[in-house]
């Protein structure tokens, strides 16, 4: 046999090299899916105002883009647009879509785990919130919500805050930059904290008190994304985090 003869040593396989984006491909990556989630979003005003007959300067996006059935449409638009970017950088790597994103469905106690973690996150800031006499929720966040349920665009508003935004942020931070991250140099716990800081980021129309929010859930939502190896954990609890929101600020009031 050759494993016998020194002349003819067995074979031995070579593990593949995983197909990932490291540390600076995933950052530029990173940047191109975000500007085309963003060109997705500003698309769907501009060809709103285009439609409504009104000229393309800045003061006619910026007025359709404040109507509450507008931002809807943007922010769902966002999401094919996310979705085009991440699949062509993965597809430049011949790796699997499903796979590098981890888009692989959590046990239930995973889920009730994350579900439990994240109420009692977000029962700490509600408390804090109180005891500052501060708003729980941002106002001008209030405040679009409540002119979408007057305005009969309530349903738009639940699917583009609570199905389309969760899906477009979770697969940009804990699905394509959390899984290149965490085969470079930052690791798992590196990739954790430098996506939950562009996640952050991503909602610089909040003040610091709310980022410091969105910080601390983006943490728990990347330690979850590490524990149970499935993007389709956190893209649920964003969502239900989502839902619960829009939901009591509609309906029971700020």
């Amino acid at each position: 046999m050759d494993s016998l003869n020194p002349d003819h040593p067995p074979l031995t396989m070579t593990p593949a090299t995983p197909r990932v984006w490291k540390f600076w491909g995933t950052a530029l990556w990173g940047l191109i899916i975000f500007v085309a989630m963003f060109v997705g979003q500003i698309g769907a005003v501009v060809l709103l105002a285009a439609q409504r007959g009104l000229p393309m300067d800045l003061a006619s996006i910026q007025l359709v883009g404040r109507e509450p059935q507008t931002l809807a449409l943007s922010v769902i638009m966002g999401l094919p647009a996310t979705l085009l970017a991440v699949w062509l950088a993965i597809a430049i790597k011949k790796a699997s879509f499903v796979d590098y994103l981890a888009l692989h469905w959590p046990s239930w106690k995973q889920l009730l785990f994350g579900a439990v973690g994240l109420i009692l996150i977000v029962l700490v800031w509600e408390t804090m919130s109180r005891a500052l006499g501060r708003e729980a929720t941002p106002g001008f966040m209030t405040d679009l919500l409540k002119s979408g349920r007057d305005k009969g665009a309530a349903l738009l508003l639940l699917f583009a805050f609570s199905v389309a935004a969760p899906m477009s942020e979770e697969v940009l931070a804990r699905g394509f930059l959390y899984r290149g991250w965490s085969a470079s140099f930052l690791r798992a716990s590196g990739a954790i904290l430098l996506s939950s800081l562009v996640w952050t980021i991503v909602h610089l129309q909040y003040d610091l008190y709310f980022l410091a929010e969105v910080f601390c859930i983006g943490l728990w939502f990347g330690y979850m994304r590490y524990r149970a190896n499935s993007l389709w954990l956190t893209i649920v609890l964003h969502a239900l985090n989502n839902l619960t929101a829009v939901v009591l600020t509609m309906w029971l009031g700020s």
